[in-house]
């Protein structure tokens, strides 16, 4: 389910804070997985962790650009 890194940067702002909504349900669905004894790859939890951080950092890089067009 998680997706390359260019496929996120093809993504507009909109679709990837939907991308971000529903990597952070499925974090949190294998979290409770994992506590239930019901995950078989522990692994999976530090993927979505990272899939995670690299949606909020291309995020973040789109804010970043968007004010400094603002500010010229």
């Amino acid at each position: 389910m998680t997706r390359s890194l260019d496929d996120l940067r093809d993504l507009d702002l909109a679709t990837l804070v939907s991308e971000l909504r529903a990597t952070k349900q499925e974090a949190l669905n294998l979290r409770f997985r994992n506590a239930t004894g019901q995950l078989d790859n522990t692994a999976e939890l530090r993927n979505v962790r990272r899939q995670i951080a690299r949606i909020n950092t291309l995020i973040r890089q789109r804010e970043i650009a968007a004010a400094e067009a603002a500010g010229k």
